[in-house]
């Protein structure tokens, strides 16, 4: 299942992708030399963005799981990014085997790694959509062939936000979009880098993303807050991404700058 053949190409070597960095950061081997280049350098702009990385991927494990344990049955995941195992699909469908995931995500790297997204359970089901988040009416009618969007879904976006503007890419209005096509029960499943817990290096950072022709916006609690706006934030809130409901294989660590949340429509 994939999107329209308008789709962006976004695997030119000679300029970093994020989701290449990001795949550098978690140790994998889909990126080129330009991403270890940007990699290496917000690296060593802020050290805790490799550990960032990881936290992210561990809240999103434990998010998916508390909400497949609690009844959610259908996942949505935009912004996909390159796999690494245990992916989302495996940890919703290892605790409800009939679990329907779709992801979504714009860059061809991703696409050409679909099979691998595309096993899950024999119970449950997985697909992938191709385009990007900024076309909401293409992902939710594509997902639709999936999942039951009459029923709750969990809208995943980890470590996405940050690289979506409050004013040209509309990125209020844009998850106020989403959330509104989904049915009541549906929850928000969000983590989003901040300058509150290291104000100068992500400074650094941003400048760094921004010379590598990646748009960066870091937001404060109260902005990241702002995305959640109609829904019922699950405990504890939103905290820093250590904080989220971790379990006895989280290790105790140095916080991250990056907050997450839960939230469950009304």
């Amino acid at each position: 299942m994939t999107g329209p053949d308008a789709a962006p190409t976004l695997t030119d070597p000679g300029r970093p992708h994020p989701a290449r960095v990001y795949d550098w950061w978690l140790g994998g081997k889909d990126n080129y030399p330009v991403d270890e280049e940007l990699g290496r350098g917000i690296l060593a702009a802020d050290p805790t963005v490799r550990r960032g990385a990881r936290a992210n991927r561990r809240f999103m494990l434990r998010a998916t799981r508390a909400l497949a344990e609690g009844g959610i049955r259908q996942f949505l995941d935009i912004g996909t990014g390159i796999p690494t195992e245990p992916n989302l699909h495996q940890a919703a469908q290892e605790a409800v085997p009939e679990a329907r995931v779709v992801y979504a995500d714009n860059d061809p790297v991703v696409l050409r790694h679909a099979q691998a997204l595309l096993r899950g359970s024999p119970q449950g089901r997985t697909d992938y959509v191709h385009a990007d988040v900024r076309d909401p009416e293409t992902i939710l009618r594509s997902a639709a062939e999936t999942l039951d969007l009459d029923r709750p879904v969990a809208l995943s976006l980890v470590a996405l936000t940050h690289y979506l503007a409050a004013d040209e890419d509309d990125a209020y209005g844009l998850l106020g979009r989403y959330m509104d096509a989904l049915a009541p029960g549906s929850c928000l499943v969000l983590s989003q880098v901040t300058q509150d817990l290291a104000p100068e290096r992500m400074a650094k950072v941003t400048e760094l993303f921004r010379r590598g022709g990646t748009p960066f916006f870091p937001r404060s609690h109260t902005e990241v807050s702002r995305f959640f706006d109609g829904l019922h934030l699950l405990d504890p809130g939103v905290v820093p991404v250590l904080e989220w409901r971790p379990g006895p294989e989280d290790p105790a660590e140095e916080p991250v700058p990056v907050y997450a949340a839960v939230g469950r429509k009304p």
